[in-house]
């Protein structure tokens, strides 16, 4: 069956950002900092992309991926505090986690639309698409 791998690796992917979703639906308030264009983002928005971005980028090395999500709202001085809790919750789907890995996965989002891509839906994060043949994998 064409594209069963990235089939796969896509669900364990989205499969992990929803325990993040989860976790951090349980355990803290919804706060959410303002982007520069005023639209919302919470510590889920930025560790689902992580987890997707990080997963995708192992199997799929060459692959650019397009993400909603820029790490360098959380590479700021003042956002540290923020920065650390994102962190601590990532510890808990993937244990290796640091600050400086985090920046990376998210940043791995900043690619660009090529002949083959991945591309997060922007609308709710929980779509993950291979758009060699705009083909949607999974949807939560």
């Amino acid at each position: 069956m064409a594209y069963e791998y990235e089939k796969q690796v896509a669900i364990k992917a989205v499969t992990l950002a929803a325990q993040l979703c989860q976790q951090v639906r349980q355990t803290i308030r919804p706060e959410a900092i303002e982007k520069r264009d005023r639209s919302p983002v919470t510590i889920a928005d930025f560790g689902s992309q992580a987890i997707i971005c990080k997963i995708l980028s192992e199997s799929f090395p060459n692959d650019p991926i397009v993400a909603e999500e820029d790490a360098a709202v959380l590479s700021q001085p003042e956002m540290a505090e923020y920065l650390a809790q994102a962190t601590d919750h990532m510890q808990s789907v993937l244990p290796e986690t640091t600050s400086e890995a985090l920046i990376n996965w998210i940043s791995r989002g900043n690619g660009q639309v090529g002949k083959r891509y991945w591309t997060l839906d922007p609308s709710t994060g929980r779509k993950v698409f291979c758009a060699a043949n705009n083909m949607q994998l999974h949807s939560l």
